[in-house]
């Protein structure tokens, strides 16, 4: 009589944020499942300080994405987790950020379900709360707004649409991700829409990162201040540093432009 092989019980898949760069602003928890991955699916914005905590047994495959360049089709990465998942193994998908927050969570999430595979989810600290930290800031203030919108410059079809008119109404406050190319786009809709070419906005590059860049805009500069970006960035829109920020050790990276 032959006997079957015994079939490999699925893995489990841990979707972790990383935060926006720096290894002091990794959760413990995302710290934890780095050290007992059997392997870890990382994005592209995840820190190197971060990556560097990986142990050198584990394997390692970068599944970086670019907005408007070179990516690695979303199919192809919900296989690389479902597979490597389905061999028995511990898989961690770490993405920049908190990984809830334009990170696809949802998409990977229903290739697991559909294979059967369990997960769980250990949120991160979302690149918009190092951004206003850096710039000695708070999201919200009572009395300026009641609300913060957390929006994307660009989606699947291209530049995205906004509640334009919301948006550019006095003391309204967003943190614009993915906004770099589409910063022109932005700047003449929201100024179509009656926002003040006064406003400030904030553009924090790197955020949290040894090569951070802070660079203090009008709306009115924003698309000409934002050609100067080379690396990740975040627009903080309705703020501007702080005063009491300028005597940070940031100081000599910040670039203030009227």
């Amino acid at each position: 009589m032959t006997t079957q092989p015994a079939l490999t019980a699925p893995g489990t898949v841990t979707f972790a944020g990383a935060g926006p760069g720096s290894a002091d602003l990794l959760t413990m928890g995302a710290f934890r499942a780095m050290q007992e991955a059997d392997v870890v699916i990382h994005d592209r914005l995840v820190g190197q300080e971060v990556l560097d905590l990986i142990p050198a047994r584990t394997t390692r495959v970068d599944v970086g994405k670019e907005g408007f360049g070179p990516s690695t089709p979303q199919g192809a990465i919900n296989a690389l987790i479902v597979g490597h998942a389905g061999t028995g193994a511990r898989v961690l998908r770490l993405k920049g950020g908190d990984c809830a927050i334009f990170g696809r969570l949802d998409e990977e999430i229903e290739a697991l379900e559909r294979a059967g595979i369990a997960f769980h989810i250990l949120p991160g600290l979302t690149s918009a709360s190092a951004a206003a930290a850096a710039i000695g800031q708070s999201l919200t203030k009572r009395g300026r707004n009641r609300g913060l919108r957390i929006v994307t410059g660009h989606d699947m079809d291209g530049f995205a649409d906004q509640d334009w008119k919301g948006l550019a109404r006095t003391g309204e406050v967003a943190a614009i991700y993915m906004g770099k190319k589409a910063s022109r786009f932005l700047q003449g809709r929201l100024m179509m829409h009656g926002a003040s070419p006064d406003t400030p906005v904030t553009l924090v590059e790197n955020a949290s990162r040894p090569d951070q860049r802070i660079i203090e805009a009008r709306l009115s500069t924003l698309a000409d201040c934002a050609a100067r970006l080379t690396g990740p960035a975040i627009l903080l829109y309705g703020l501007a540093p702080r005063a009491a920020a300028h005597t940070l050790p940031l100081t000599d990276q910040n670039e203030a432009t009227a």
